[in-house]
């Protein structure tokens, strides 16, 4: 079955609030986490344009490429290290306005200038990956805006990642 997304908003804001009830609506159907992942990634690159939408899953003591839309990826990246690395080990969103000014930031493509890295957690809170979101453009990502909508997105990607575990 062919998808579509349907969005009118003009503001970021707004168009993370069309996008949240048409990703739950793709990801309930759908069991595969690989399939669902794909589909996000995709569908939020498609809605904001971003420069590149990504997974990264945590396999032992690395992060390896997921699903992800966008030029070709760095595939694994060593726990602490660089932007998805730190995001990991503190558990935190990282917003990076600037990824030169990120220490030890990795630089998987020259053409990425700012950054956003949003922990994914399974439904008993241990951290299974990150969503990574590049853009071409210093500072397009905000604390008030993108943070809590790509968190939101994040709580509705957990059970996902309990169900792979069963």
């Amino acid at each position: 079955m062919a998808e579509q997304l349907h969005l009118q908003a003009a503001s970021r804001e707004e168009r993370y609030q069309e996008l949240y009830p048409q990703l739950q609506s793709l990801t309930c159907r759908e069991t595969n986490l690989i399939a669902n992942l794909a589909n996000v990634a995709a569908a939020l690159r498609q809605a904001f344009g971003f420069f590149w939408v990504g997974f990264y899953l945590v396999e032992g003591d690395e992060l390896v490429l997921g699903p992800f839309q966008g030029d070709i990826a760095c595939t694994r990246i060593a726990r602490g290290r660089g932007v998805c690395g730190t995001s990991w080990v503190t558990g935190k969103t990282l917003v990076v306005p600037d990824v030169e000014a990120f220490p030890g930031h990795i630089a998987c493509s020259s053409a990425s200038r700012s950054e956003i890295v949003v922990p994914l957690r399974d439904t008993a809170g241990e951290i299974v990956g990150v969503l990574d979101i590049d853009s071409d453009q210093l500072s397009d990502f905000s604390e008030e805006v993108d943070r809590p909508a790509l968190e939101r997105i994040a709580l509705l990607l957990a059970p996902l990642f309990s169900k792979v575990k069963q």
